[in-house]
């Protein structure tokens, strides 16, 4: 597989205090690739720094062999990166037909909006059924596949997801984890998610990287990780 993303020696912080140290993985095409870890660990950092909302102090982000780190964060959209922040920040008093139009934005997606849109209503088709409601109406899971859904209608090359689990109940997350395996498998799509329920993003991972305090202390296939004591000592309370 081609290398598509490359953080390398990356740090990034938030005034005088620094988080993410000396910090580098890698996200292969077409994998997904989990980031866990504590609240705080520097997984959502990790996020903003990738997407350039965040300044890197020092370091370099490369996507398709070219550097982004720098680049604004429009720019890096535009290259095909989107990203579904941590609680989803749909805009609650629009519809929901209204968020997801609202992803076509950029010029590669606007032109093959309707088309994407039936693409996206077929996946998740609660989306079809509540195109017309408020999205701040939605359930917790709904408003979940409405910002996953959201995201895809900019056609990007790698899904990026802070944290998809906030909120949702043991059902849900699964069903939203295994939408996000399906879409990465029929789209071909690169997904990179932090999240700190372990468990089940190391389930879904191909690969998976550990952070401890913004520094990077294991990295391995994700289902190799759930069978490590230290992991299962630190995150699963076994």
């Amino acid at each position: 597989m081609s290398r598509l993303l490359d953080v390398g020696d990356v740090c990034a912080g938030y005034g005088l205090t620094p988080v993410l140290r000396d910090l580098s993985m890698h996200v292969d095409a077409g994998e997904v690739v989990a980031v866990v870890g504590a609240n705080g660990a520097g997984k959502s950092t990790l996020l903003r720094a990738i997407t350039g909302l965040l300044p890197v102090s020092s370091g370099e982000i490369t996507f398709a062999g070219e550097r982004i780190s720098g680049s604004s964060p429009h720019a890096i959209v535009e290259r095909g990166i989107a990203l579904v922040p941590e609680g989803g920040r749909l805009f609650p008093f629009m519809t929901v037909l209204e968020n997801l139009e609202l992803g076509a934005f950029n010029g590669r997606s606007r032109k093959d909006m309707a088309e994407n849109l039936a693409e996206v209503m077929t996946l998740f088709p609660i989306l079809r059924e509540r195109q017309g409601q408020a999205a701040g109406s939605l359930s917790g899971g709904e408003r979940q596949m409405c910002a996953i859904a959201r995201a895809l209608m900019s056609i990007p090359r790698m899904l990026m997801l802070d944290e998809p689990s906030l909120g949702l109940s043991p059902a849900m997350l699964e069903r939203v984890f295994d939408l996000v395996r399906t879409v990465a498998a029929s789209h071909r799509l690169t997904v990179l998610v932090v999240e700190q329920n372990v468990a089940d993003a190391l389930d879904m991972a191909d690969r998976a990287y550990v952070i401890e305090h913004g520094v990077l202390v294991k990295s391995a296939p994700g289902r190799e990780l759930l069978g490590d004591p230290d992991i299962q000592r630190a995150y699963l309370g076994i």
